[in-house]
């Protein structure tokens, strides 16, 4: 009979090895660094170095991109303030040079200077 038999059963623990079809660890793996010591990932390190040197040089490029952008901004919006204050200062001087404003200048300044009442002569020399 079977049930007067007293098998022994023995629970032996088989320590599971690590999957090799599986490339990927788990977090566990990535923490104690078994998964770094991996023959599939330290054949892959230089392309992984490419991949982090090519993301820096992005991000890089980016922040420049940024940086410019910012400059041409400001750029333009001093050289729209430096256009108003050109077209201001010629409005002034056609102002000024008109010729009765040149006249009261002339009589404020007292430089003793007569506006001219003849009106100019052409003058002609013959040869």
């Amino acid at each position: 009979m079977i049930g007067d038999k007293k098998d022994n059963v023995e629970f032996v623990e088989e320590k599971q090895e690590s999957n090799k079809s599986s490339r990927f660890g788990s977090i566990k793996d990535l923490l104690d660094g078994s998964l770094i010591a991996n023959d599939f990932i330290v054949k892959q390190l230089p392309y992984i170095v490419f991949l982090v040197t090519l993301a820096f040089i992005y991000i890089a490029n980016r922040y420049h991109a940024e940086k410019v952008v910012r400059a041409s901004i400001e750029l333009s919006k001093e050289i729209n303030e430096l256009r108003a204050e050109a077209i201001t200062t010629s409005s002034e001087l056609m102002f000024i040079s008109k010729q009765s404003e040149v006249a009261k200048l002339v009589e404020e300044r007292g430089l003793g200077l007569k506006e001219s009442v003849e009106p100019p002569r052409k003058i002609v020399i013959e040869k």
